[in-house]
């Protein structure tokens, strides 16, 4: 079976592509490298570099005839939606159709698209279930949420099966400084460099952190399930920004007082997330805890290797 993976070269593409490639799928990739690393590639992947805004990419699937999608190639930071919501729109959603086109000329059986926590805005219950109303608050959860509907109308068009999977605070090894789950890059980042870490607001808002690996395992379970629809990869785990600085920090055996800053515009107060339905479904839950994430996000850093 063949599997084209849409920024896989990038920090949670690339743990997929390893998945992949474990369970001995064959795997493309599709990455332009704008955050993708070369290091990141799987040596038994195939890569083409390109930007999924090009509408050439529907010829490397005609090529390729793959079987499955994993579309991770997105804009992914909620400030530079903000910023420059043209490019957002035109990464998230125009560069998903034409994921989607290729889909359809390829004749490929499903695709696996990532979603966010940030479509459902300031939460109206906690935790988070797949059926919360949606409240975006920021031009990056729109654009996230926006492409849940094309994903139904390729599937009632063109017979595309799907499931959506919405992610929570990913972290782990691979991960930079950018995304919503990016706080535990850039705190490991300070921290190593004895560096005062800035903490946005009072610290007191609430994260549900999930590892790298956990969400790589449950893309590969939607990919072999034959299921479809929606489904929350989190921890229903309640985490303050406060209580992250801590954890590493003992990690690390330092203790460097953080400097508070004003809340930034669009970030959520507080949200953490229900894995009940995926659970039930696909067998599914997390398997690693914060404190054996961050230990392995550490080990990465230090020797590259997890």
């Amino acid at each position: 079976m063949k599997v084209i993976v849409t920024g896989g070269a990038g920090f949670i593409g690339s743990h997929i592509v390893d998945m992949l490639v474990e369970k001995n799928y064959e795997v493309c990739i599709i990455d332009d490298m704008s955050h993708g690393k070369q290091e990141n590639v799987n040596n038994k992947a195939m890569l083409y570099k390109m930007d999924i805004r090009n509408s050439k990419i529907i010829d490397v699937f005609r090529k390729e005839k793959p079987d499955y999608v994993i579309h991770e190639a997105a804009q992914i930071c909620v400030n530079n939606s903000i910023i420059n919501p043209i490019e957002d729109a035109e990464i998230n959603i125009i560069g998903t159709i034409n994921v989607l086109e290729g889909c359809k000329t390829a004749g490929v059986k499903k695709i696996i698209y990532p979603a966010s926590a940030a479509i459902f805005g300031n939460p109206k219950y906690l935790p988070i279930d797949e059926n919360h109303p949606l409240d975006m608050i920021s031009p990056y959860g729109v654009s996230k949420h926006t492409v849940e509907h094309y994903l139904r109308v390729y599937k009632y068009l063109y017979g595309i099966d799907y499931v959506c999977l919405r992610y929570s605070n990913v972290y782990g090894p691979r991960q930079d400084s950018s995304g919503e789950g990016g706080v535990v890059s850039i705190f490991c980042d300070k921290l190593r460099k004895r560096e005062t870490p800035i903490i946005y607001g009072d610290g007191e808002q609430i994260r549900d952190f999930v590892y790298v690996r956990d969400v790589a395992r449950a893309n590969i379970m939607a990919l072999e399930s034959g299921k479809s629809g929606i489904y929350n990869v989190c921890t229903n785990t309640k985490t303050t920004v406060n209580k992250l600085l801590m954890c590493m920090e003992k990690n690390l055996n330092v203790n460097i007082q953080p400097m508070y800053a004003e809340e930034r515009v669009g970030d959520i107060k507080n949200s953490y997330m229900s894995y009940d339905k995926i659970h039930k479904e696909f067998g599914w839950k997390p398997q690693y805890k914060l404190i054996d994430g961050i230990k392995n996000h550490l080990k990465f850093l230090s020797i590259g290797k997890f």
